[in-house]
C-alpha cells in the first residue's frame, strides 16, 4: 500500500521547504504546507484544526501511560463522508485508484503533545509513526486564536526580537534570539511538560490538561525556573557566577534549552529576569501560543501583599535592607494570548505570567497567567496572582529614614512604580509603550475607581507638601570611560528663608536594586534658600572612582537628600544613570543568500582611558549560525583604538533575520549590538 501525506489549511503565509520534517512517518510530503514549515527535522509538527491527509481508517493515541478517550488523550474514529471540525474526524479525499488518501482533522480542544498514529483495518493494526500537535492561533476554534496576521508573524513565527533594559528615562533595546524553530528546541519544550511535577504526580491528568493554554502557561512559568523542580534555569542576581554563565552573556534561548535537555534536565546557570522571560517566550511560541516579552520599569516587589513598598534609608539617603520589599530598575515577564473561560467575560486576550522566581503561588514559584485587563480594572481576586502583578505596576512607596540613635523619620520621596511598560512593536524594532493596558493615567477618575476597588487606600491619600523641591539633573557624555557631572537642584517654594543640609551621593547598583560601591559623595551642611530661590550643586563622577564599582548593568544610583533645619522635613530624590557602552559596528560583506557563506566585519572602539585585554567577539542568529555561537578572540586594544574581526556564517533560511553580536573583555564587558540582515533565496 502506498502512503501519501500533505498538510493544508485555509490561512497563513506560504511556507518554505519541509524536507526531512516527517522522518518518523517515512512518507511523501507536500512542500507547500503552511505554518509548520519551521518545525524541526525528525518531528512531524501539526497545529490543531489543520487537516492532514492520511491513509484509511485511523486510531490516534496520545503518548501517555493510559490514554483514554474520556480524558482526551486517545481518539478512535472511522472515515466518514465529511469532516466534523468539532472533534477528531476523517474523510476520503482521493479519487478512486490504488492510493487512498484520507483527510484528518483534529479536535479544536485536543491536548497538545506527541501522538502516535495507528492504522486499524479489520483488526490488523499498523503503527504509522508519531506527530506533535501544537496550539493553532490561526484556527478560530482554538483558545489561542488571534485574528491579526501581522501580530501572528511577530508573536508566533518571529524567531528573534527585542527586550528592553536600561532605565525608564533611557530604555535600552537588546536583541534576543528566541530560536523556537531551531533543532532540538521543540523536543526540549515537550520535555519541559513531561518532567513538570504535575505530570510526575499524575501523568494522565496532566496530559489531559494540556488542551488548556492556561494550564500549559502556568506549567511553563513554574518550569523555566528550577526552584521547585527540574526546571530550566537557576537564578543569581550578583557575583560570583563561577560554575555558570553570567546572565548578561546570554543572548539566545537556544543554547539554554539545548544544554538543559542534553544534561538530563539539570538547571542551567545562571539567569535573571530577562533570561527567564525570553526562554518562556521561546517555549510558548514553539508550542503555538502567541507570546511577547514585557519590560516594566520601576517594578515593585511587594512581599507582604499590602500594596506598599517600605523603603528604608540611612541619614545619607543610602538604602538599607530592612524588608524584602524592593523596587527593581526594570523587570521582565511575558504575556500570552488566550481566552479565559474561567473568568467573567471581557478578560480574554493578553495574560501576564512571570517565570522569574519571586514569590510562591499555590506553593510553587510561578506567577500567572493573569488577565492584563483584570490588572487595569483592579480585580485582585482573579486567577492567577492578580494582586502581585497589580502591585508591580501600582504599589505605593513609603520612604523611612533610620537615624543613628535608632529612631525613624518619614521622608518625602516621590516615586511612581510601573513606568514605561514596554514591548517590541509588531513588524518593526521600535518600542511600543503599553502602560495604558495595565493602568489608567495617573490622577484620573478611572485610576481612583480602580484603587478603590483594589482597596489601595494609600494611593488615594494626598502626600505631604513641605514646600521644598529636589531634583537630580544629568550632564552630558554619560559614556563608560568618561568623567561627567551630575547635579542636585534644590528649590524653596515657600515664603520663608530656608537653611538646609544637602547631601548628594552616588553608588553602583544592579538592575534589581542591590547597592554596590561608592562612586562619589558631597555633603553641604549649610545651603541657604531664599523664598522662591534655588541652588544647583554639582558632583563630579570620575572613571577611576566608579570603574571598579560598576556591576554588569552599568548603573549608578544617585541620591540627593535635603533636610530643613527649621522643622526636620526631609526630601529625597533618587535617579539612576545608565552609562553608554560604545557602539558595535556590523558590516555584512557579500550578497546575503540562503546556503551561501557570508562574512560579517565587526568593529568596536575602546572608549576607556586604559587598555583592555582578553577581548572576545561572539555572534549568533536564528537561521544564520545554525543555533550555535561563533566566537573570535582579540589581543590587547589600546585606549581609543578599534578591535576589528571578520566572522563567517552560512544562512539556512531566507527572510529578515537578526545577527546578534556581543563584545566582552576584562574591563569593557557585555557590549551588545545587532544588525538586521535580509537573506535572499
Amino acid at each position: 500500500m502506498i502512503v501519501a501525506l500533505a498538510l493544508a489549511e485555509s490561512r497563513g503565509p506560504s511556507s518554505q521547504s519541509l524536507c526531512d520534517l516527517f522522518r518518523h512517518f517515512g512518507i511523501m510530503l507536500n512542500q507547500h504546507s503552511r505554518h509548520v514549515n519551521q518545525i524541526l527535522e525528525d518531528t512531524l509538527g501539526v497545529r490543531k484544526c489543520i487537516s492532514a491527509f492520511l491513509v484509511f481508517t485511523l486510531q490516534i493515541k496520545r503518548v501517555c501511560p493510559e490514554p483514554l478517550e474520556e480524558s482526551g488523550t486517545r481518539a478512535e474514529f472511522c472515515v466518514s463522508d465529511s469532516i466534523d471540525d468539532t472533534c477528531w474526524s476523517a474523510m476520503v479525499t482521493s479519487p478512486p485508484g490504488d492510493t487512498l488518501c484520507v483527510s484528518i482533522s483534529s479536535a479544536p480542544d485536543a491536548a497538545i503533545g506527541r501522538y502516535t498514529l495507528t492504522l486499524d483495518q479489520h483488526g490488523y493494526k499498523i503503527n504509522l509513526g508519531e506527530f506533535v500537535l501544537l496550539f493553532n492561533p490561526w484556527c478560530p476554534r482554538d483558545s489561542v486564536y488571534m485574528d491579526d496576521e501581522e501580530a501572528l508573524k511577530e508573536y508566533v513565527l518571529a524567531q528573534d526580537g527585542i527586550i528592553y533594559m536600561g532605565d525608564h528615562n533611557y530604555q535600552l533595546p537588546m536583541a534576543w534570539d528566541f530560536g523556537q524553530f531551531e533543532e532540538e528546541i521543540l523536543d526540549a519544550c515537550l520535555r519541559i511538560l513531561d518532567v513538570n511535577p504535575k505530570c510526575q504526580k499524575n501523568q494522565a491528568e496532566d496530559c489531559s490538561a494540556r488542551r488548556n493554554p492556561i494550564y500549559v502557561t502556568r506549567v511553563i512559568s513554574a518550569m523555566i525556573n528550577c526552584n521547585d523542580d527540574n526546571g530550566v534555569l537557576m537564578g543569581r542576581w550578583q557575583e560570583p557566577y563561577e560554575g555558570g554563565v553570567k546572565p548578561m552573556l546570554w543572548r539566545s534561548s537556544v543554547g539554554i534549552l539545548r544544554q538543559w535537555c542534553r544534561e538530563s534536565c539539570s538547571a542551567v546557570r545562571f539567569g535573571q529576569c530577562w533570561v527567564f522571560a525570553a526562554v518562556a517566550c521561546s517555549v510558548s511560541r514553539a508550542l503555538g501560543i502567541p507570546c511577547r516579552v514585557i519590560t516594566n520599569y520601576l517594578s515593585a516587589h511587594d512581599t507582604n501583599q499590602n500594596l506598599v513598598i517600605e523603603r528604608y534609608v540611612n541619614e545619607k539617603g543610602e538604602p538599607e535592607k530592612r524588608t524584602r520589599d524592593s523596587i527593581w530598575n526594570f523587570h521582565c515577564w511575558v504575556e500570552s494570548w488566550m481566552t479565559r473561560p474561567d473568568l467573567p467575560s471581557g478578560y480574554d486576550g493578553w495574560q501576564a505570567s512571570d517565570p522569574t522566581p519571586q514569590e510562591k503561588s499555590e506553593g510553587v514559584f510561578c506567577c500567572g497567567p493573569v488577565s492584563v485587563k483584570a490588572i487595569k480594572q483592579g480585580e485582585l481576586s482573579f486567577k492567577y496572582d492578580a494582586g502581585f502583578v497589580f502591585a508591580e505596576v501600582n504599589a505605593d512607596v513609603q520612604t523611612i529614614m533610620r537615624l543613628p540613635d535608632g529612631s525613624t523619620r518619614d521622608v518625602i520621596s516621590p516615586a511612581i512604580v510601573g513606568q514605561k511598560i514596554s514591548t517590541k512593536s509588531v513588524g518593526s524594532d521600535h518600542r511600543e509603550d503599553i502602560t495604558h493596558l495595565y493602568k489608567y493615567p495617573e490622577g484620573s477618575d478611572e485610576e481612583r475607581e480602580t484603587f478603590k476597588k483594589a482597596e489601595h487606600l494609600n494611593k488615594l491619600q494626598q502626600h505631604k507638601d513641605v514646600g521644598l523641591d529636589l531634583t537630580i539633573k544629568l550632564g552630558d557624555s554619560l559614556r563608560k570611560g568618561c568623567d561627567f557631572d551630575v547635579f542636585a537642584l534644590a528649590k524653596n517654594n515657600t515664603s520663608k528663608n530656608k537653611r538646609c543640609r544637602l547631601l548628594l551621593a552616588s553608588r553602583a547598583v544592579s538592575y534589581s536594586g542591590v547597592i554596590g560601591g561608592d562612586c562619589g559623595y558631597k555633603d553641604l551642611l549649610n545651603v541657604d534658600l531664599p523664598p522662591g530661590g534655588e541652588r544647583k550643586v554639582p558632583l563630579r563622577l570620575n572613571y577611576n572612582k566608579y570603574a571598579d564599582a560598576l556591576t554588569q548593568d552599568n548603573l549608578i544610583r544617585l541620591a540627593a537628600l535635603l533636610i530643613d533645619y527649621s522643622n526636620g522635613d526631609t526630601v529625597l530624590s533618587v535617579r539612576n544613570v545608565v552609562l553608554d557602552n560604545p557602539e558595535i559596528k556590523i558590516k555584512i560583506l557579500g550578497e546575503p543568500k540562503e546556503h551561501r557563506k557570508l562574512a560579517a566585519e565587526i568593529t568596536v572602539q575602546n572608549p576607556l582611558p586604559v587598555p583592555i585585554s582578553s577581548c572576545c567577539f561572539s555572534l549568533e542568529g536564528a537561521n544564520l549560525t545554525g543555533g550555535c555561537d561563533r566566537s573570535v578572540t582579540v589581543t590587547t586594544v589600546e585606549p581609543g583604538q578599534e578591535a576589528k574581526v571578520k566572522v563567517y556564517f552560512t544562512p539556512t533560511h531566507s527572510g529578515l533575520r537578526k545577527l546578534l553580536v556581543d563584545f566582552d573583555s576584562d574591563k569593557l564587558c557585555h557590549v551588545k549590538g545587532f544588525r538586521n540582515v535580509i537573506i535572499g533565496k
